[in-house]
């Protein structure tokens, strides 16, 4: 049985108090936090198998490498890609992102051709290829949004028909939105665009397979899944890697080296230069453990009841704004809003010292989408497997006081 009350007895941070309050943590989409079972095999690591990885042949290193390329084929797994050879260790999306840019873009990508965006993007997905743009004399364009949080599906063969790069969210981590990646990829295809996925706000939350959906780089990060900071993970079709050069060089990433020229490793390898956070892939694939221990059929069963809930228990409150799907089977587990006349800032602050209530409150690294609805910031509330319903009964109540705190408008 899915019980968040169990689930959180493995996570010592929630066990802390703030402000005298018992910690209520809600900023799950900036990132989760660890289980004792993923500290553990870091920890673990370090005290008994530290060593530099793949250039070694004593016992340490050996076994390093071991476990590191063992990650590997564990997250490959987890994702559903048809070889670990597909699977590229980087520090989060963003870097992943930025490699598909560099090591592909830059050098595929012809003068006047078109890139397609979604209005929905982090900036980790508009500025990577606004610098591509402007390198290879390219052009953007965005494929709209509606005001009630879904892309315009419809318009998807006007832009895309001259489009040689489509890359899209695979969730928005601002409104929730879900969106129907195998028909955009599908239909990307036909017009023959290379697909790249932001896949950040989706593998922690959802079952994900990157083969079924048929996009040739898919993105995300560790430590929004449970995993640890400074780990993250581009799946990218090996076909292409292979044609790829590297986006980082130095040592490791390489086959042979003299004073006149280098050749590359092999792929992966070839993509991961110098040494690498072992210990934190090690901590990934714990977190991958922990993830396929629960199910992620559950985890995303439970994040529908709890986003469900909260999204009617906020309703109730006067003068709230809620962005995105009002389905909750299209959004995943977050809620951006606002509320009255209170700045989303003096909001998280009121509710952290208050209540021990932990939201996150900017434009969460997506101006383009709040400036389009005419907001300069939000509040979002986001959850996870450790959330429990009494959490949001907390958590209204707190928007309740709020209004009358602040006596907003």
């Amino acid at each position: 049985m899915f019980d968040p009350l169990i689930i959180r007895d493995d996570f010592p941070i929630l066990r802390r108090e703030v402000n005298g309050r018992r910690l209520i943590y809600l900023d799950n989409a900036a990132t989760t936090q660890k289980p004792k079972q993923v500290i553990d095999a870091i920890k673990n690591y370090y005290e008994n198998f530290n060593a530099n990885v793949h250039r070694g042949v004593y016992k340490l290193s050996v076994e390093s490498t071991e476990l590191y390329e063992n990650a590997r084929r564990l997250i490959a797994d987890f994702v559903g890609a048809k070889s670990w050879r597909e699977i590229i260790f980087t520090r989060n999306t963003t870097e992943g992102i930025n490699l598909v840019a560099y090591a592909y873009a830059l050098h595929n990508l012809r003068e006047g051709e078109s890139i397609v965006l979604t209005e929905m993007e982090h900036h980790s997905n508009i500025v990577p290829w606004q610098n591509i743009a402007r390198i290879k004399k390219a052009k953007i364009q965005y494929l709209p949004t509606t005001n009630d949080g879904y892309l315009r599906i419809d318009l998807t063969d006007k832009y895309l028909k001259d489009a040689s790069i489509f890359s899209f969210t695979h969730a928005s981590n601002v409104l929730g939105t879900i969106n129907p990646v195998n028909e955009l990829v599908k239909t990307a295809k036909e017009y023959g665009a290379i697909t790249v996925i932001d896949g950040a706000q989706s593998v922690p939350h959802m079952p994900v397979n990157v083969s079924s959906i048929g996009a040739d780089f898919y993105a995300f990060s560790g430590h929004k899944m449970l995993g640890p900071l400074g780990i993250g993970v581009l799946y990218a079709d090996r076909r292409l890697l292979e044609e790829m050069n590297p986006f980082l060089g130095g040592g490791e990433m390489i086959r042979e080296v003299s004073f006149e020229k280098s050749s590359w490793n092999e792929v992966p390898w070839k993509f991961e230069a110098g040494t690498p956070s072992v210990a934190d892939a090690v901590g990934l694939a714990e977190a991958v453990k922990y993830l396929n221990k629960l199910g992620m059929t559950n985890v995303r069963s439970h994040e529908l009841k709890i986003t469900l809930y909260a999204y009617q228990s906020m309703m109730e409150v006067p003068k709230i704004r809620l962005l995105g799907p009002e389905d909750s089977e299209a959004r995943t587990g977050l809620i951006s809003f606002t509320l009255a006349d209170i700045h989303p800032h003096d909001l998280a602050d009121f509710l952290d010292k208050k209540y021990g209530i932990a939201i996150r409150a900017g434009h969460h690294c997506a101006m383009p989408i709040h400036t389009k609805l005419g907001l300069t910031a939000t509040a979002r509330c986001s959850f996870y497997v450790y959330n429990s319903l009494d959490e949001i009964d907390v958590f209204v109540a707190g928007l309740k006081d709020a209004l009358r705190v602040f006596k907003a408008e």
